[in-house]
């Protein structure tokens, strides 16, 4: 297949890189396929809209980023929307954007490979600026790669770095890999999570090392993306995440079901939540395994992040009122080692059924000044802050069957004189 330079159709047609890009993708095009080579330098890039059978490759020193003019980077120039109340009190997101860098809707057979730089420019979406978060100037932003109903991806060996929104959105896609990969995203900045598998299938991701704020891997199934089928056969492995909300999450968008998913040998470390699974809409949860973890959480800003230090949080209540909720069964956690600010917290409307815990080690450690009395289930119609109640290693309310076995835990004496009990199990 081809290979095309895009430093030299700069050259040949005296362009700038846009264009550049542009045009070597409509050669690859019309060849049914190639490479499009960014060597050593800073490209700035409006809506890329990729092919089939193509290879998107970035040599050492390669730098691509968004172009600063927001008209180049809006596919269907809708109306933004613009903040006025807090995204953690509101996250309400269809998951369809309008802004786009790397794009491609029912295509086949794409990568990005290479080691160089995608760089999303986070700066450019700044609204207000606080201490312990940033918010975007409007809502949804620009994720750096969305891929919608599309087979046969690679995205391996870059590094994507200050994403100002859901770093790899990936639609209805499937047949995808996804390894060794770095994403570093400013821990302050709302909603740039790392991966968002939604409403897609057959997933390999690994040896990602992510740092994000909200999310570092996500599984979704929001109203748009369901359309797709639902989200299963997700298999991640031999990653390490850090995340100002949950390293490792499933939801809140549950709107189609979740089968066969699992989480093996992950690093977590500084992060506000371990693993969280949050439905909220009408989908179930089925069949997830979490296996050979390391989470290491301590409490963020109470009000900003969601999640309050828990090692592990399973929580199912009502988006909104009339919202019918889906079910969550047949998970296991095994083999997890956990130091956190809390201890592990399950909240659900009588829709939990079958969690297994085998061989999980919990070290409670105070590591902050924050209240250790509060509890997270935003979203939720009925509040938009974290609950009270007393500090418990394991605190459950309407499960219908948990399975605790080699449940061995430390408290350290920082913290012992809050915690309440050991156990609050409430069916």
């Amino acid at each position: 297949m081809i290979k095309i330079e895009i430093k030299k159709i700069m050259q040949k047609f005296n362009i700038n890189s846009y264009d550049a890009a542009l045009k070597a993708i409509s050669i690859i095009k019309k060849n049914k396929g190639g490479t499009l080579i960014f060597n050593k330098g800073i490209y700035s890039l409006g809506y890329i809209e990729l092919c089939s059978n193509i290879n998107i490759h970035l040599n050492k020193g390669a730098v691509i980023s968004p172009i600063d003019d927001f008209n180049l980077l809006d596919k269907y120039h809708r109306e933004k929307g613009y903040l006025n109340r807090p995204t953690w009190e509101n996250c309400d997101y269809d998951g369809n954007p309008s802004m786009f860098f790397l794009y491609a809707k029912n295509k086949k057979n794409i990568k990005i490979t290479g080691s160089g730089i995608i760089n999303g420019k986070e700066k450019m979406f700044y609204g207000k600026v606080m201490k312990d978060a940033i918010e975007g100037a409007f809502y949804p932003r620009m994720p750096l790669i969305y891929f919608e109903g599309c087979k046969n991806i690679i995205i391996k060996n870059i590094l994507l770095k200050k994403s100002a929104f859901w770093t790899i959105h990936l639609v209805g896609s499937k047949n995808i890999l996804i390894r060794n990969i770095k994403i570093r995203n400013n821990i302050k900045m709302l909603n740039c999570d790392g991966i968002d598998p939604d409403s897609s299938q057959n997933i390999i991701i690994d040896n990602a090392d992510i740092v994000s704020a909200d999310d570092s891997i996500v599984i979704k199934s929001t109203k748009y993306g369901n359309k797709y089928g639902n989200s299963k056969n997700i298999y991640v492995r031999n990653s390490k995440l850090q995340s100002t909300s949950a390293a490792i999450k499933i939801g809140t968008e549950t709107v189609g079901s979740f089968n066969n998913i699992t989480f093996e040998n992950i690093d977590i470390h500084d992060s506000n939540r371990g693993i969280s699974i949050q439905s909220r809409d009408c989908g179930n949860i089925n069949n997830l395994l979490f296996k050979n973890i390391n989470i290491d959480t301590h409490r963020y800003n109470p009000l900003m992040w969601w999640g309050k230090g828990e090692g592990i949080a399973i929580t199912c209540v009502n988006r909104y009122e009339d919202t019918i909720l889906g079910k969550i069964k047949n998970i296991t956690f095994e083999n997890i080692n956990i130091n956190s600010e809390n201890g592990i917290y399950i909240n659900s409307l009588n829709n939990i059924k079958n969690i297994n815990f085998n061989n999980v080690y919990l070290n409670l450690n105070k590591k902050t000044n924050y209240n250790h009395h509060l509890y997270d289930l935003r979203p939720y119609y009925k509040i938009n802050e974290p609950i009270k109640d007393n500090l418990y290693l394991f605190n459950s309310n309407g499960v219908k069957k948990i399975n605790i076995n080699n449940f061995k835990y430390d408290i350290n004496d920082n913290i012992k004189k809050l915690v309440k009990d050991i156990y609050k199990i409430i069916k």
